[in-house]
């Protein structure tokens, strides 16, 4: 009787060696990764359908909105006006032409401001990142720190103080709150600068970012980098102020559903020291549900600063959208409800990438 032995290491096929449950070489992560950018791609595509549909949904005549009472009546010039802006073409060609212009980076000509609405965007989507990019680092730091020192004094006096203001924070109207501190902090105690990046005196610094804080800083203009935090200073908290309530009570609840758990009291139980169990054993389980709502904290930040940008004078993307929309200027609102579908599905992948980094359970699954 012959006895087989077993084939030696080179005569095994490659793909018989590879480790069970592994595909490739590529780890979980990378798969991860790769069906969250495609899916983000799909999800562009799905924007731009959507924002074409609801914005020629819109009642109202943008012929009519751009041009004059006499320029209306002469059939001549409103037929060469829909001509110039493709508006004489079926709706499924349209969307077409749009969908090769946004490939091609083209999103058409601003019917009020006669420009491209890239460049119009180019202006504006900086301001308002600066304005909401502070509003929510502020309300990251500061809504996270009082939510766990909430969760760490359950009952006490601090913890109901911060869920007292933490419940302010997010009844009190955005608006109302803006045109109250604009008349006391700027028309009555004179503390706070008016409206605006910068003073009125001064050049705006060398464009890099578009971001006037990190502008100025690269070129050394201190004068200009001081007057810019000033007048960024008041808007970004007025925007925080909601989201630093929003993420102390998220994080006050994450954290006292991880302090319950088994592994919280087996760290104790071995004498490690508070610090390492803050952080080690609370924060960073806790952190996945404090990422999401900071994510969609930041997109509204984005996209609901309106408000906000008029009652400051800010030229961000609201008082963009707000001119757009009025005048039913097409292009440009087209553009903004890209800009703003784009900004969500860029937060949304960060925060899928981030669940992945902190939660290996959420790329294995």
């Amino acid at each position: 009787m012959s006895i087989k032995r077993p084939p030696a290491t080179g005569d095994v096929p490659k793909a018989a060696r590879r480790e069970p449950g592994r595909r490739g070489a590529r780890s979980p992560l990378a798969r991860f990764l790769v069906r969250r950018v495609l899916t983000a791609l799909l999800l562009a595509v799905g924007i731009t359908l959507v924002t074409f549909v609801l914005t020629n949904l819109v009642p109202g005549d943008p012929v009519a909105a751009n041009l004059g009472q006499r320029a209306l009546g002469d059939p001549a010039i409103v037929a060469q006006w829909r001509t110039e802006h493709g508006l004489d073409k079926p709706l499924p060609e349209q969307y077409l032409l749009h969908l090769r212009g946004v490939v091609q980076g083209d999103l058409g000509t601003s019917q009020q401001s006669h420009r491209p609405v890239m460049d119009d965007l180019a202006d504006s989507v900086p301001a308002t990142l600066e304005l909401a990019g502070a509003a929510i680092l502020v309300s990251i730091v500061v809504g996270v720190a009082f939510g766990v020192v909430a969760a760490l004094r359950r009952d006490r006096f601090s913890d109901h103080l911060l869920r007292v203001l933490s419940l302010f924070g997010i009844s009190v109207p955005t608006f109302w709150l803006a045109l109250t501190a604009f008349y006391v902090l700027f028309y009555r105690l004179r503390i706070a600068p008016g409206s605006g990046r910068i003073d009125p005196g001064l050049t705006p610094p060398p464009h890099v970012t578009g971001l006037y804080t990190v502008d100025a800083a690269l070129a050394g203009q201190w004068d200009v980098f001081s007057s810019a935090v000033g007048h960024l200073a008041t808007p970004a908290l007025v925007l925080a102020l909601y989201t630093i309530g929003l993420l102390t009570r998220f994080t006050r609840s994450a954290v006292l559903e991880v302090l319950g758990q088994d592994h919280v009291r087996a760290g104790r139980a071995k004498g490690l020291p508070p610090r390492v169990i803050l952080f080690r054993y609370v924060l960073r389980p806790a952190l996945v549900p404090v990422i999401t709502v900071a994510g969609l904290a930041f997109g509204s930040l984005l996209s609901g600063t309106v408000l906000v940008e008029a009652i400051f004078a800010w030229p961000g993307v609201g008082q963009y959208a707000y001119k757009s929309a009025t005048t039913l200027d097409l292009p440009a609102v087209m553009g903004v409800g890209l800009v703003v579908g784009g900004v969500y599905l860029v937060i949304n992948l960060i925060v899928d990438v981030l669940y992945g980094v902190i939660d290996p359970r959420v790329r294995l699954s």
